[in-house]
C-alpha cells in the first residue's frame, strides 16, 4: 500500500516477519532468561527462519522464475521480487551474526554450569575410546558414506538433515583430493551423545563431531591419511503444488505433493565458513548454485532446531508451574453436567485441557450420545483426541471427522490419521478445494428421550493436548443453541459446499470465513469511527498472530484519524505503520515473546458501552479472511468476558517482555515507570487466585500508557 506522497503505508510481509523472529532471537540473547530456555530459543530461531525459506524465500524465487517484475507483495505494495529478496538477505545476514554472538555467550555460560560441548579433537582417552564403541555400535549402521565424484549426479539432499562434507587427500600427495558426503543420521540417534565425564562436570559431543572422529574408520579402505569435515544443510522449496486435474483425488494430489516437496529447489544454502573453497566449489557447482542463491556462511554449527531438543542436565530446573483445573471442572461432576449448566472459558496454558479430553470420553461412554462432529489440524503425536473418537465409533456413535490434509508440514501425518480414522469406521471429511478448514470446532449431540441436546466447543487453538502446555489459547466449552446451530451450520457447510455454497450466511451467531468475517469487522470498525466522530466513547483493542490485510489495516488507520483509541496485541506479522501523525489518539501496538507462545486471537470493540468480545481461529491475513473456512465465535457470559479483559490488560500492562511495534522494526521494550509486570507470570497469578472463585469480576487497573524509551 503506497499513499499519495509515495511512501509506504504498510511493511512488507516478508521484512516484519523476520522482525518477529528477532524478537525470538532477543529471548536468546537474554542474559535473565534461564540457560535451558535461551537455547531452545536458538531452536526456536533457527526453525522459524528454515520454514521462512522454505515457503515465502522460495515463493519469491518462484516470481523471479516465472519473470514478475513488479508484483503486489502481500497486497501492501509493488515491490521487485528481487527487491524483497534484496531486503531480506541483509536482515538474515544481519541476524545470522547475532545469533553467532547470542550462541558463543551462551557457551560460556553453560562452561560456567560445568555443561561442556566437547568436540572431537578436544577428546581424552577415556572418550575417544567411548566415541569409538558408540560410532560402531550405533552410528555405523545409520551412515552411508557417498564419494560423490563418482557418481554423475549428486544424490538427494533431505531438506531437514544436515552433512557432512569431507576432503581426504594422502601425505605424499596433498593435492590429489577425494570428496565425499555423510548424511548426519539425528532423526535416528539424536543430536547430542553425553560424554564420560569428570564428577560434578557434564561433557557432550555432537553426533557430527561423532562421525569426524571415526573418519579414517569410516574411509580406511581408499587409502587416505588426512581427512577434514565441514557440516552443511539445505533448504528446499516447501509449498506443495497441486495441480488443478479434476480425475485426481485431493488425497492423490497431496501425496504427489509431499513427494514433490521433496525434490524442491534449494533455496538456501547454510554452510561452515571454514569449509574447503574446492569442496565449495564443488557443492555449488553440482547443485546449480550460485552467489545470488542464498548461501549463508557460519559457524561449526548447523541445524539448531535440534538444539530445542538439548539434554536437561541443568542445576536450576525448569520454574514452570503446572496448568490447574479450572475452578468450576474442579469439583467431582462430570465435564458434560458443567458445561449444560453454563459457559466454561479454558485458558491454556495456565488452565488444564484434560476437561477436553475428558469432554470427548464422557460422550464417547455415555448411551444418550447419537454423534460426534470435530475438526482437526495439527494433533499430537499420540493423540489422546484421537483415542477418544476411536472409542466413541466403537461405543456405537456417529463420528465425523473434518481432517485438514493441507495443514503445512503436518500432511503426512495426517494422511496417516485419516487411514487410521477411516479403518475404525469414522468418517473423515477432507475440505474444499483450495481452502483450508482452519476453524477449531466440536458439536456433541445426545438425544435423551424425545429431546435433542447439542454442546461442545470453539477454539482459538489446535486440538493438541502437547502444544496445549505451550501455547496461550481460548477454549469456549458451550451449549449455546444459538452457536450449536452455527456449528451445524459450519459442518454442512463443509459437507455440502459444492450444493449448499452459501450456508455460511446464514450463521447468526458465529461470524465464519470465507467471507462473512471482513464484513462483519469493517461494520464494527466503521461503527467506532461513527460514535468518535460524535465524540462518544469509542475503542477496538484486538490480539491476534498476525496482521497484514491491506484493507483491514486502512480500516484500522481510518479508526485511529478519527479519534478512536486503538490497542493491538500481535505476536508475529505486523504490517501496520502505528506512528501517524495524522492520528487522533496514538495507536498503542505490542508483541509479547516470552516463555508461552501467545496463539490467542481476541476481538473487542466498544459497541456504545455494551461491548462485543470475540475469540477467533482467524488471524487477520488474507489467506485467513478469504481462503479458510475459520470461525469467529463472540463472548455472551459477562463474567467470561471480564476475565478476558482482564487478561488482555494485563498484556497492555507488561514492561519486561512486550515490545513496541512501530514504524521502524526496532523491537524495543516497553518502559514503564513502577511495578514490573511480566504479563504470562501475572496471567497465571490472575488465574490461579480465581480457582476458589469461579465468578472473577474485579477489573484490573491499568498502570500508565506504555512507551519506549
Amino acid at each position: 500500500m503506497i499513499d499519495m506522497d509515495g511512501k509506504r503505508k504498510t511493511i512488507a510481509r516478508d521484512i516484519s516477519w523476520l522482525s518477529f523472529n528477532a524478537r525470538v532471537l532477543q529471548e536468546a540473547a537474554d542474559p535473565t532468561v534461564p540457560l535451558k530456555e535461551r537455547i531452545k530459543f536458538l531452536g526456536i530461531f533457527s526453525n522459524n527462519l528454515d520454514e521462512f525459506f522454505r515457503v515465502r524465500v522460495a515463493t519469491l524465487k518462484r516470481m523471479i522464475e516465472l519473470g514478475g517484475k513488479k508484483v503486489k507483495v502481500n497486497m501492501h505494495l509493488e515491490l521487485s521480487p528481487e527487491k524483497i529478496l534484496e531486503e531480506i538477505m541483509i536482515m538474515v545476514l544481519r541476524q545470522q551474526n547475532e545469533f553467532n554472538q547470542a550462541w558463543e555467550n551462551i557457551r560460556l555460560e553453560l562452561e560456567k554450569e560445568k555443561i561442556i560441548l566437547i568436540n572431537e579433537k578436544q577428546l581424552n582417552k577415556e572418550q575417544k575410546a567411548f566415541v569409538k564403541q558408540y560410532f560402531e555400535e550405533e552410528v555405523r549402521v545409520n551412515t552411508i558414506p557417498l564419494m560423490i565424484e563418482q557418481i554423475p549426479q549428486l544424490p538427494y539432499l533431505r531438506d531437514k538433515s544436515i552433512y557432512l562434507g569431507v576432503v581426504m587427500s594422502r601425505r605424499s600427495a596433498a593435492f590429489e583430493q577425494k570428496y565425499a558426503l555423510i548424511e548426519v543420521p539425528s532423526k535416528a540417534l539424536g543430536r547430542f551423545v553425553l560424554l564420560p565425564a569428570p564428577a560434578g562436570e557434564s561433557h557432550i559431543i555432537l553426533l557430527e563431531d561423532v562421525i569426524r572422529f571415526n573418519l579414517p574408520a569410516i574411509f580406511s579402505y581408499f587409502g587416505y591419511e588426512k581427512f577434514d569435515a565441514w557440516i552443511f544443510k539445505v533448504t528446499k522449496d516447501a509449498e506443495i503444488d497441486i495441480d488443478n486435474d479434476i480425475s485426481t483425488t485431493l488425497i492423490q494430489k497431496i501425496e504427489k505433493g509431499v513427494k514433490n516437496r521433496r525434490k524442491g529447489k534449494p533455496v538456501r544454502f547454510v554452510y561452515d565458513k571454514e569449509m574447503d573453497a574446492g569442496l565449495l566449489e564443488f557443492l555449488m557447482r553440482r547443485m546449480s548454485l550460485t552467489r545470488k542463491d542464498n548461501l549463508i556462511p557460519g559457524g561449526r554449527i548447523h541445524n539448531f532446531r535440534h538444539f530445542m531438543d538439548f539434554p536437561d542436565i541443568f542445576s536450576k530446573k525448569s520454574q514452570r508451574k503446572k496448568p490447574f483445573q479450572h475452578p468450576l471442572l474442579a469439583g467431582t461432576s462430570r465435564v458434560t453436567d458443567i458445561i449444560l449448566e453454563h459457559d466454561v472459558m479454558l485458558n491454556f496454558p495456565y488452565h488444564s485441557f484434560n476437561p477436553v479430553i475428558e469432554l470427548l470420553r464422557e460422550s464417547a461412554i455415555d448411551p444418550d450420545v447419537v454423534s460426534i462432529k470435530i475438526t482437526a489440524y495439527r494433533l499430537a503425536s499420540n493423540s489422546k483426541v484421537i483415542n477418544a473418537l476411536i472409542n466413541a465409533v466403537r461405543n456405537g456413535k456417529q463420528v465425523t471427522v473434518m481432517m485438514e490434509l493441507r495443514a503445512r508440514f503436518e500432511e503426512e501425518a495426517n494422511l496417516e490419521w485419516k487411514e487410521k480414522l477411516e479403518e475404525e469406521g469414522v468418517k473423515v471429511l477432507i475440505g474444499i478445494p483450495n481452502v483450508k478448514v482452519h476453524g477449531k470446532l466440536c458439536i456433541i449431540r445426545k438425544r435423551i428421550q424425545n429431546r435433542t441436546i447439542q454442546y461442545g466447543f470453539v477454539s482459538t487453538g489446535n486440538l493438541n493436548e502437547s502444544t496445549a502446555k505451550l501455547y496461550s489459547d481460548h477454549c469456549l466449552l458451550t451449549a449455546h443453541r444459538g452457536i450449536m446451530a452455527d456449528i451445524n451450520r459450519v459442518f454442512l457447510y463443509i459437507e455440502r459446499y459444492k450444493t449448499r455454497p452459501d450456508l455460511l450466511k446464514t450463521c447468526k451467531s458465529l461470524i465464519p470465513c470465507p467471507g462473512n468475517l471482513r464484513r462483519e469487522i469493517i461494520k464494527l470498525i466503521n461503527q467506532e469511527i461513527r460514535a468518535a466522530k460524535k465524540k462518544k466513547k469509542s475503542g477496538i483493542l484486538l490480539k491476534m498472530n498476525s496482521l497484514s490485510d491491506e484493507e483491514l489495516i486502512e480500516k484500522l488507520n481510518e479508526a485511529a484519524r478519527a479519534g478512536v483509541p486503538v490497542r493491538l496485541i500481535v505476536r508475529g506479522i505486523f504490517c501496520m505503520q502505528t506512528e501517524n501523525k495524522k492520528f487522533k489518539q496514538p495507536v498503542k501496538a505490542i508483541s509479547i515473546i516470552d516463555e508461552y507462545l501467545e496463539h490467542a486471537r481476541v476481538f473487542i470493540f466498544h459497541n456504545g458501552g455494551k461491548e462485543k468480545v470475540y475469540i477467533s481461529s482467524a488471524d487477520w491475513m488474507l489467506r485467513n479472511l478469504d481462503h479458510r473456512v475459520e470461525v469467529t465465535c463472540p463472548v455472551y457470559d459477562e463474567k467470561i468476558q471480564k476475565v478476558l479483559k482482564n487478561m488482555l490488560k494485563i498484556q497492555l500492562s507488561d514492561n519486561v517482555k512486550a515490545r513496541v511495534l512501530n514504524n521502524s522494526l526496532t523491537n524495543e521494550y516497553v518502559k514503564t515507570d513502577g511495578k514490573k509486570v511480566r504479563a504470562q507470570v501475572e496471567q497465571y497469578i490472575y488465574l490461579q487466585s480465581k480457582k476458589s472463585k469461579p465468578n472473577p469480576e474485579e477489573e484490573i487497573p491499568l498502570p500508565k500508557t506504555a512507551t519506549s524509551n
